[in-house]
């Protein structure tokens, strides 16, 4: 036990495990987490205040993700006691084929970035099957948020001025700098052309998006800038309801979203760490660091094998996540040294039959630096929502669509052009993503599955290592959700399997200074290159966390005090 700060037990928490009865939001910033309490307080359930947030995020957290871009929404019903999950990524526009970009690349920034915004679908997706206010009430907090203005963070006026081009092109100028410099700390940021579409929205729903006028605006937009996006390309953009997959992992069950995400990567580490002790370690030793990390890195290559859209690529995932194949593939992992070069498996050796198998083939990783946005939201009757959206970079392509107030992204950085590789651009198919929602069920005396956890992150790569962290922080040693967000965290980077661009990178283990010295030094002497990190590091991910107590029904929330992220119960 530890009481070097105010609230910790098993380790440091410098905030409190926020509690509630009738409800918990955490998000990342706290005007967002309020916009969603105040929908639970007016009668709306967990999917209600989900959008609400949704909403706010793309006015106050406007660098990491909105309705120019995608996401997944995963959603547990305690009525029927399940949870579905919506996958909100678009795909290519029909003219993005791989000769049209193959001379030139595919640039990181501007109109030709551009893919198929999906996320909208996903939010009125969700809203229609499960939601009960009205579209309007739910997006009424992001409307006056946008139209009104709110104060510039320091977080947020750092992102601003991260980014160049931002304030070089004319319509994003206009939003986000004042008298030709990025707004400051303080400042009021005003978005009303985005105030005026989403009330557009709030009255016409999702046909003045990806029909109407809205949409007509936004590509003509597109194409004055030299982008491929057409109306037809909107008009053939869904979203759609998904089950999740699932592992277990010390006896609890743990639910991530299907492919196109990368969520079979977390269900891998967690099967081929459920293979060993942690007890006798601690949580920030180099021996239960050195086994997270090992599994991680069998877990990626087979990611990078076999991960695509599964409406164009046969995917085994029943393979990858059964828990013969993780007996299998942790027994590679050797407890005293790290793994140089690590090989896919055979994951077909344990699929039904029937299915046509790939030939695993690696190459650089997909081109990446994801910045994304996660937020958690359990209600009174107990439904949950974990959700993850993106424009897939910090701000996107950097451009909004002329009067629209819509930031686009750039989420065709996330292709492949190598017509060998599994996840190789194709008009109308949708990329690999690396966002993860992610629910934990506990065990109970009736056999039944209780919800206990709900979490994730943003940050590409790293989603699915923090995620690993923080389950087993709570599952394995016993931490308070704020302990667990706020401990020390390590990512690893493993080329060339890593999604950020330039595609590859250079192979180490990346810890936050807060890890013991002996920690670093065991790390080191097992062969892992290790560079020590700041204390706190936004690069390991920026955390959300739920839990319910099993016993009182009570809601605890934290959210990750590396950017803005804020818990509110109620």
């Amino acid at each position: 036990m530890t009481r070097n700060s105010p609230h910790g037990q098993v380790s440091e928490s410098h905030r409190p495990v926020v509690m509630g009865r009738r409800g918990m939001v955490c998000a990342g910033h706290p005007l967002a987490a309020e916009a969603g309490v105040s929908i639970l307080r007016q009668g709306g359930n967990a999917v209600d205040a989900a959008i609400a947030v949704a909403a706010s995020l793309n006015v106050v957290e406007p660098m990491m993700s909105g309705i120019g871009g995608d996401g997944f929404i995963m959603v547990y019903s305690k009525a029927e006691g399940r949870v579905r999950v919506v996958n909100a990524t678009g795909p290519a526009g029909q003219a993005a084929t791989r000769e049209r970009y193959a001379r030139d690349g595919i640039p990181q920034k501007g109109a030709l970035s551009v893919s198929v915004p999906a996320l909208l679908h996903g939010w009125l997706d969700a809203h229609e099957a499960i939601g009960r206010l009205s579209l309007g009430a739910v997006l009424a907090p992001a409307i006056e948020l946008a139209a009104e203005g709110f104060p510039v963070s320091h977080y947020l006026a750092g992102e601003i001025a991260a980014d160049p081009l931002l304030c070089q092109f004319p319509t994003s100028r206009a939003v986000f700098a004042d008298a030709g410099e990025p707004l400051r700390p303080g400042q009021i940021l005003r978005q009303s052309d985005l105030a005026k579409t989403l009330a557009a929205i709030a009255e016409d729903g999702r046909a003045v998006f990806y029909e109407g006028s809205v949409g007509e605006r936004m590509v003509s937009f597109i194409q004055e800038q030299g982008g491929l996006l057409t109306m037809r390309d909107l008009a053939a953009c869904s979203a759609r309801w998904q089950d999740p997959i699932w592992t277990s992992y010390r006896g609890h069950r743990v639910c991530e979203a299907p492919p196109n995400s990368s969520g079979h990567v977390l269900l891998q580490e967690l099967a081929m760490l459920d293979q060993f002790d942690l007890e006798p370690h601690r949580w920030d030793s180099a021996e239960s660091i050195h086994l997270m990390v090992e599994a991680k890195k069998l877990a990626f290559v087979d990611r990078e094998a076999f991960l695509a859209d599964p409406d164009y690529v046969e995917v085994p995932i029943e393979g990858l996540i059964s828990r013969e194949y993780a007996r299998f593939r942790a027994g590679l992992i050797d407890r005293q040294a790290a793994a140089g070069e690590v090989a896919p498996g055979d994951p077909w050796a344990y699929q039904d039959a029937g299915i046509t198998r790939r030939r695993p083939r690696l190459a650089g990783g997909m081109p990446d630096g994801e910045d994304t946005t996660c937020f958690v939201v359990v209600d009174s009757e107990g439904n949950a929502v974990s959700q993850l959206q993106s424009l897939q970079s910090a701000w996107g392509s950097s451009l909004i669509a002329g009067d629209t107030g819509i930031l686009l992204n750039n989420r065709m950085t996330y292709w492949h052009l190598d017509p060998d590789h599994v996840d190789c651009l194709a008009p109308g198919k949708r990329v690999r993503h690396t966002m993860n929602p992610v629910m934990v069920f506990a065990p109970s005396d009736d056999g039944a599955k209780r919800l206990r956890l709900v979490l994730g992150t943003p940050g590409a790569d790293t989603q699915v290592q923090a995620n690993l962290q923080v389950i087993s922080h709570v599952l394995d040693f016993g931490m308070s959700v704020a302990e667990a967000v706020e401990a020390p965290r390590w990512k690893d980077n493993q080329s060339p399997l890593e999604s950020a661009i330039p595609h590859e990178c250079d192979d180490e283990l990346l810890i936050e200074a807060r890890f013991p010295e002996d920690t670093v030094r065991g790390l080191s002497s097992l062969g892992h290159r290790v560079r020590v990190l700041e204390s706190w590091a936004g690069v390991t991910g920026r955390e959300m966390m739920i839990e319910i107590d099993q016993a009182s029904g009570a809601l605890m929330g934290a959210a990750d005090p590396r950017f803005d992220g804020y818990a509110m119960g109620r």
